[in-house]
């Protein structure tokens, strides 16, 4: 693995952005845009679930339209995130608060999306499967900036 994100780092893309503090600036914005968009879709969501939000859900419709809001914000995070992480991947890919943000990032996205539905329609287990996506959306936001803060 280590001789794959070596190859990746020596490509023309990635040394293009390790080199430009532009480059890299103008994608960490796009970076948290994207996430942005991703953690309001996923609160939005999840908080009307709980019981939290939106006291009628019968009168907003507002599911689909949060989950597409989370699609565009994944679009985008992953590729700029993907991106970013060309420029620096043996060293990002070796740190902990790394691999714990990727983690709780796939976590989170295969709940919302192949869990919380389903399980959500189970009587009287909607509050807890908004509880637990609640919590990892999140954890991820926790993780994510403390990968920005601790690196």
């Amino acid at each position: 693995m280590a001789t794959l994100f070596s190859w990746l780092e020596a490509t023309g893309m990635a040394t293009t952005i390790a080199s430009s503090t532009t480059l890299t600036g103008a994608l960490s914005a796009v970076h948290v845009v994207g996430f942005t968009l991703v953690m309001g879709g996923a609160l939005v969501a999840n908080l009307q679930s709980f019981g939290a939000l939106f006291p009628r859900p019968q009168a907003i419709g507002f599911e689909a339209s949060a989950n597409r809001i989370i699609l565009a914000g994944l679009a985008i995070s992953l590729l700029t995130g993907t991106l970013l992480f060309s420029a620096r991947a043996t060293d990002v890919s070796a740190n902990g608060t790394f691999q714990l943000k990727m983690l709780l990032l796939i976590a989170a996205a295969l709940f919302h999306f192949a869990v919380r539905r389903r399980a959500a329609a189970r009587a009287g287990r909607a509050r807890a499967v908004s509880a637990v996506g609640l919590a990892l959306w999140l954890g991820l936001a926790v993780t994510a900036c403390a990968f920005i803060l601790l690196e």
